[in-house]
């Protein structure tokens, strides 16, 4: 039984003003973020001596700081630009940024041509290969020669229904050298989440593979392609690499306009040359997907320049990598961390790309590869490291993990327990890295740093040169307590547009609705006014309000999912004509029951740890809760489906067939 004793434990490392702390960096550890401050000094007549210090001037001179640290990344480009930012435009208005400037994302990730390795490439069913940063550019030279003989240009869009690949990589660099816009799903996704998206953005490429293997089982892919390729009829080549069979056994006689990789390479010159189209900062580069949990997908555009700059600016300073890291973080090609991850590219470290399940041959496969490949920087999902807790997985006492400095978690909050268990079980000397952004801006708002304490249950500090604050209802910022994540000054990787949105009508809506003139994220969040760290406390859109008390449900699994009997659980409001009250649905863990006495065990310590009004009105058993493929808990669209809605969109969903225990209720029914 988890005692009161621990239950006040647990919530103290949330909510006192300086929570345990977890990790330091050593005593006179030089960093880039260090190198750059004292470039700051110098150029300025400064003398910041924090990060603080460092953040601060960085959001009070916006413009400065993008302008210096485009300097210091060696941004490379065909023409300078003429003005960092016009400041007198509102934020709304997509400010342009660095008017000007041309430049190319593919050659500043192709900037290396050496034989040091780029990619690593593993996963189920497969032997770890590598591909140098010479091998790199002369696959993506082959593939940007065909794509451009086949006519793709600037602007033009070529897509990838692929998993987590070389080729995904090497197209995504032929694309954007090219000029054109790259977008990918993932084979997890269904035939009407993939159309959901691709059908509006009208694609004239898509790369794929035959089939696909996760969890032990080969999953043919053909078919599902089949139907995608049968409903885009845009599409004028589809290019199928062997992924798992023999290019021999592959029959696309009913997929049209198909052929096969190495087929389609003959497509390029004899001897074809590698050209980097130059193109303006905010030239599209990738577009991006809203979950579509609760309507159509809305397309997110981002730019060429303001991708780069974002990322190099997260893996130089915050990330401190250079050409010895290698990193892997576990994604898919339809998750927005894999765009980040391949960024890592552009400071010359090597990238790990893994598909299939982390868990098969056993839990221990990821740790395998750190030891094997000798890797640095180990990403993840919040919910893979709970879920190695559940099955006592202890690294520590199995790996050796002497190459790893950093771990990073996102997709969802890293419990404030998650950090116990990274420090015991793990590793000790590790900077665990919580960090928090999205898909919208396709990076974070708040990460790692390497020049900060580790305090548990707290991502470190808001980024640099990102404005962020938390606001309440009246638009002020405020600390120590719950309120709406907000950026109050532009910054370059906003998308410039939504596709289909000429009026940026959806765009407006979708992040100054709430605050005029200030981008509202659509997060809770409390920062610490004691340590600067950030703590995420659910989405706003599901935001939990009964009797008038707004908060996140965040809040609430921090304390239910410490209880041992409780695996998972989803948090939601239900309108009722009284007002909304709180739902919460658990998941028990195997070997326990829910429990009228389980029942009354969280209420009272919910009411204990937060308040009376904290908590849920009724406590329902759920044999699932459904999560997106990225390992987000779709608290949004359960909430509607409890006040009468029927969800038609769930190709996003790492569990679609979830929804359906969510519907007539009886207990929830309403006279």
């Amino acid at each position: 039984m988890w005692s009161s004793d621990i239950s006040k434990i647990e919530m103290a490392s949330v909510r006192e003003d300086r929570p345990n702390l977890m990790w330091k960096p050593s005593p006179g550890r030089l960093t880039n973020i260090h190198h750059f401050q004292s470039v700051v000094n110098h150029s300025f007549g400064l003398n910041l001596e924090t990060y603080e210090e460092l953040r601060k001037w960085s959001v009070t001179n916006c413009a400065d700081f993008w302008e210096i640290f485009w300097k210091y990344a060696d941004i490379r480009h065909s023409q300078m630009y003429e003005e960092v930012l016009d400041q007198s435009q509102p934020m709304e208005t997509i400010p342009e940024w660095f008017h000007g400037a041309r430049l190319n994302f593919a050659e500043n990730l192709l900037q290396y041509d050496d034989d040091k390795v780029a990619l690593y490439t593993a996963g189920e069913g497969q032997e770890v290969q590598s591909v140098t940063f010479h091998q790199l550019r002369k696959n993506v030279t082959v593939l940007a020669s065909a794509l451009k003989n086949l006519g793709i240009k600037k602007g033009d869009r070529v897509v990838g229904y692929i998993p987590n690949c070389a080729l995904a990589v090497e197209a995504m660099l032929a694309t954007a050298s090219l000029g054109a816009i790259w977008s990918s799903t993932s084979p997890d996704f269904g035939v009407s989440g993939v159309l959901d998206r691709f059908t509006q953005i009208k694609p004239k490429v898509i790369f794929s593979v035959d089939a696909v293997r996760y969890n032990n089982k080969i999953h043919n892919h053909l078919g599902k392609l089949t139907q995608v390729v049968q409903s885009l009829p845009d599409l004028e080549k589809v290019i199928v690499m062997p992924f798992v069979g023999k290019a021999d056994e592959i029959d696309l006689s009913n997929i049209p306009n198909s052929i096969l990789l190495s087929e389609f390479s003959k497509f390029a010159d004899e001897r074809p040359v590698l050209e980097f189209a130059q193109v303006p900062f905010n030239h599209p580069l990738f577009i991006m997907y809203s979950s579509g949990t609760t309507g159509p997908p809305k397309c997110m555009v981002h730019s060429v320049g303001g991708t780069l700059i974002q990322h190099l600016k997260e893996h130089l300073l915050h990330g401190n990598m250079n050409r010895q890291d290698v990193i892997l973080y576990y994604t898919t090609t339809g998750w927005m961390m894999w765009n980040w991850l391949v960024s890592a590219l552009a400071v010359g470290a090597a990238v790990v790309l893994y598909d299939g399940s982390p868990f098969i041959p056993t839990p221990h496969v990821l740790w395998d590869l750190v030891d094997q490949i000798g890797i640095t920087v180990l990403g993840t999902g919040a919910k893979w490291l709970s879920a190695l807790e559940d099955r006592k997985v202890h690294p520590i006492k199995t790996h050796n993990l002497s190459s790893l400095h950093t771990i990073l978690s996102t997709g969802s909050p890293l419990k404030p327990a998650s950090f116990d268990y990274v420090y015991s079980s793990i590793k000790k000397d590790v900077l665990l890295g919580s960090i928090s952004g999205g898909t919208d801006i396709i990076s974070c708002f708040a990460g790692q740093n390497p020049t900060v304490p580790v305090y548990r249950g707290e991502i470190q500090t808001r980024n640099l040169g990102m404005a962020v604050e938390s606001w309440n209802d009246e638009g002020q910022a405020v600390y120590d307590q719950s309120g709406e994540l907000v950026c109050t000054k532009p910054f370059p990787c906003m998308p410039v547009y939504f596709w289909n949105d000429p009026q940026g009508l959806k765009y407006k809506k979708a992040y100054f609705n709430k605050f005029a003139g200030v981008w509202t994220h659509g997060d809770f969040c409390s920062i610490n006014s004691c340590t600067g760290g950030v703590v995420m406390l659910g989405r706003s859109d599901g935001t939990l309000n009964p009797a008038g008390v707004r908060f996140g449900s965040a809040e609430i699994y921090n304390i239910v999912e410490r209880f041992h009997e409780v695996e998972d659980s989803l948090c939601v409001g239900q309108p009722t004509h009284e007002g909304e009250r709180v739902v919460l649905f658990l998941k028990m863990a195997n070997g326990y029951r829910f429990s009228d006495e389980l029942v009354s065990r969280v209420k009272s310590t919910i009411r204990q740890l937060l308040s009376a009004r904290h908590v849920p009105e009724i406590l329902l058993e759920t044999k699932e809760i459904p999560y997106t493929a990225s390992g987000k808990k779709v608290e949004v669209a359960v909430k509607r489906i409890l006040n009468g809605e029927h969800i038609k969109n769930r190709g996003a969903l790492a569990n679609p067939n979830s929804l359906d225990l969510y519907y007539d209720i009886p207990e929830l029914k309403q006279g």
